[in-house]
């Protein structure tokens, strides 16, 4: 892309038709999300299952952990066959989207009540397939957009993540009460198409690459696991680092696992929980906004710790919705301002992130971060419902909000130590 081409593209970024390929894949990477999360929940919460097996099911996600170990592989290696004809990050796409078309679709056929270990493998299965099309996403991302532009691509990204968010968590919910769970779940299917569709009509990154193939086998796992791993770990304050990006979520993941029995157990049945996830789209929409804007005001760091400390806060609402007594209006507003709140933070959150990865391991090294926020989720989250049976709910959010408090502390400290704006610039060298 030619200097004048780019400036445009600055000036006009909706003229600029991949970030509406960015927007779609956005689409495609949120669409799964929910399947295997909080309309999952949702099913087993109508199907009967206890709080222990359904906060226990928030592992079926372990893969969003996971994906570091096989990246690199989707990083470095060429797809097979005629695959690898359409470009490495293309072809890789257009091997795993039909496949996740075809999990999601074995996930609608299942049956929690009756077969529940078919219900999870066909969700873990979803899991893999969607984890490893977030890292060619996101490595096709970071490839094809410069610098300057990365906000941009972001923006459209989580425009049509949001979107997706809200067709499987309200969409998927409204449509089990009109056509039953399976047959919503068919048609969230049969919506996952998108994303091949957008992988067909997307051009390929031209990037400079590292020749992986000289050296040997051991050489080439030195390059493509050891050396992103190594890099990173040799910069000036990492640990600490890695530390914050792994607690930035905690609050959060504790409190939303348990979200689909809590709205059970406070009287919401299946519709309420459907209109009160309604609005999120432009809440959440209107948080990234403003979140972008207080990142490009005041700086990332700074931007983290306020939207971190606002994120914290907002769990407290679930408390608070414990004393409304099953109404609609406070389950409404309860969920748009997570929402919001949720946006405001993640526009800071991913800035973040993509700042701090090298040009040369972008897939393995921006999968390990995104991996690392998802260890709360994935791990202490599969405990949750063990912790609601035991504290009980008023409780339990309380310890929720307390838990967001450790991250906070340490992004307090790394600005003092390693501000910021000297990790990303070490990262984009």
């Amino acid at each position: 892309m030619s200097e004048i081409a780019a400036e445009a593209a600055l000036r006009r970024p909706l003229a600029d038709r991949r970030i509406w390929f960015m927007a779609a894949y956005g689409f495609a990477c949120g669409l799964p999300l929910p399947l295997s999360g909080f309309t999952l929940g949702q099913w087993m919460s109508e199907s009967g299952l206890s709080l222990g097996a359904i906060g226990l099911a928030s592992m079926i996600g372990m893969p969003y952990i996971l994906k570091f170990l096989w990246a690199p592989a989707l990083d470095r290696l060429v797809p097979p066959g005629a695959l690898g004809r359409m470009g490495r990050r293309r072809g890789w796409l257009l091997l795993i989207q039909p496949l996740l078309v075809l999990s999601i679709a074995a996930l609608a056929l299942s049956n929690p009540s009756r077969a529940p270990l078919a219900t999870v493998a066909a969700a873990a299965c979803l899991a893999f397939l969607s984890a490893s099309q977030d890292v060619v996403v996101d490595a096709w991302r970071i490839e094809t957009f410069p610098q300057r532009q990365q906000g941009a691509a972001l923006a459209g990204y989580v425009w049509g993540y949001r979107l997706a968010l809200l067709t499987a968590n309200a969409g998927a919910i409204k449509l089990a009460s009109l056509v039953g769970w399976h047959g919503s779940l068919l048609f969230m299917a049969a919506l996952s198409c998108a994303g091949l569709g957008a992988t067909l009509a997307a051009p390929e990154p031209v990037v400079a690459r590292i020749d992986g193939e000289r050296g040997g086998v051991r050489a080439g796992i030195a390059r493509a696991v050891i050396a992103p791993l190594r890099e990173f770990l040799a910069r000036a304050g990492a640990v600490p680092i890695l530390g914050f990006v792994m607690l930035f979520h905690l609050g959060d993941a504790l409190a939303g696992v348990m979200l689909p029995p809590y709205y059970r157990a406070l009287g919401y049945v299946r519709d309420d929980v459907a209109l009160a996830n309604l609005p999120s789209l432009a809440a959440a929409l209107a948080g990234i906004t403003t979140g972008g804007w207080l990142v490009a005001r005041i700086g990332t760091g700074r931007a983290l710790i306020l939207t971190g400390f606002v994120q914290m806060v907002a769990i407290l609402l679930y408390l608070a919705l414990g004393y409304a007594g099953g109404n609609r209006g406070a389950l409404v507003a309860t969920v748009a301002t997570e929402a919001f709140v949720g946006g405001l933070a993640a526009a800071a959150f991913l800035a973040f992130l993509s700042s701090l990865c090298t040009s040369a391991y972008t897939a393995t090294q921006y999968a390990l971060l995104s991996a690392l926020a998802a260890v709360p989720l994935r791990t202490l989250g599969g405990l949750s419902g063990f912790m609601a049976a035991a504290a009980g709910w008023k409780a339990f959010y309380a310890l929720s909000t307390l838990a967001a408090l450790p991250a906070m502390l340490l992004m307090l400290y790394l600005l003092r130590r390693y501000p910021v704006r000297d990790a990303a610039a070490r990262a984009t060298a």
